[in-house]
């Protein structure tokens, strides 16, 4: 092993986004510097948008670098197996002050063939949500290409849209094809297939501050929706200092922890693990050293730590590859 492992803390990728606000620094404590802050890539290996160490000995190492120097080591044998050098998944925390568009993102084969990339299978934990805040996932009832492109053209898309209220600790996953759209009021953690390929449908003929629409991709979209009627909504268990399951797909699991107390947690080095704090805090122990987290922060364990203890009063969502 050439480098030294431990629980590693990434800098905030922050982006700027026409629907974005101030949520991720009053809610999440980002350090954001305007007010239309729609994201904050936690740990992304997107080209362009390289996560960067923020702690310990290794701070300023991208998590490429990291990777390349000691993928078993970060990544697990199972993942670096499977995925070679690529960290296979995309952690953000999203502010929509305005409605998202309309998007749809596609799968593995036709991303592949268009853009080399992978495709954008997703899921969203809803953090935060004003009344009356809302989601557009899929269609009502089952629907059609001709259906859907007589309703786009005539700016009545969102009638044939499932329109579905959400509230905090909601999750709503969204294989790829489902036509989506996060709504106004919502703080959302995404965990996602590395890939920034999104396909806009509809932007509520929006113009940004140059007066410009944003570019749709009505075209490309076309052979990458599912037409049919979906269910997005995840029901899971709550059971205290337990990882219960709330999606266990091909892609990645992703359990909610309600840790009350302590939990041992135990890896036998197939894959790293990432958890996201999404309500309270709690206090990781790995060797001698206490690592502290608070709500909003994100946490990679590399796959070749095997044992620690996680202690606190916190929601944690926690992430890896089966």
């Amino acid at each position: 092993m050439s480098i030294k492992i431990y629980p590693l803390q990434f800098e905030p990728i922050l982006k700027d986004r026409i629907w974005g606000g101030e949520k991720l620094q009053t809610v999440l404590n980002k350090p954001i510097t305007s007010k239309i802050t729609g994201e904050s890539w936690e740990l992304s290996t997107v080209e362009g948008d390289v996560s960067v160490v923020a702690n310990g000995e290794l701070k300023g190492k991208s998590l490429t670098e990291l990777i390349n120097e000691s993928p078993n080591e970060i990544l697990g044998t199972k993942v670096y197996e499977r995925f070679g050098n690529q960290f296979p998944l995309l952690f953000k925390y999203l502010d929509a002050r305005e409605d998202l568009s309309i998007q749809v993102h596609p799968n593995d084969k036709l991303a592949k063939e268009r853009h080399n990339s992978f495709g954008k299978t997703e899921m969203w934990y809803v953090m935060q949500a004003d009344q009356d805040a809302r989601i557009i996932v899929g269609f009502k009832e089952d629907s059609s290409k001709e259906e859907y492109l007589e309703n786009l053209n005539n700016k009545s898309l969102v009638s044939i849209l499932d329109d579905v209220k959400a509230k905090a600790g909601d999750v709503f996953f969204l294989e790829t094809g489902t036509v989506h759209a996060i709504g106004a009021g919502l703080v959302v953690a995404e965990i996602q297939q590395t890939s920034d390929i999104t396909y806009r449908l509809y932007d509520f003929d929006r113009v940004d501050a140059q007066g410009n629409k944003r570019e749709l991709h009505v075209d490309l979209a076309l052979d990458a929706i599912n037409y049919n009627k979906v269910d997005t909504h995840k029901k899971y268990e709550k059971e205290i200092n337990q990882s219960n399951v709330i999606v266990d797909c091909p892609y990645f699991t992703t359990n909610f922890v309600p840790l009350d107390g302590k939990i041992e947690g135990s890896k036998n080095g197939e894959t790293f693990t990432v958890y996201m704090c999404i309500e309270g805090s709690f206090e990781l122990r790995y060797g001698n050293v206490t690592y502290q987290y608070k709500k909003g922060d994100t946490v990679l364990i590399p796959a070749d730590i095997r044992s620690y203890v996680l202690e606190g009063s916190a929601s944690i969502l926690e992430v890896y590859i089966s």
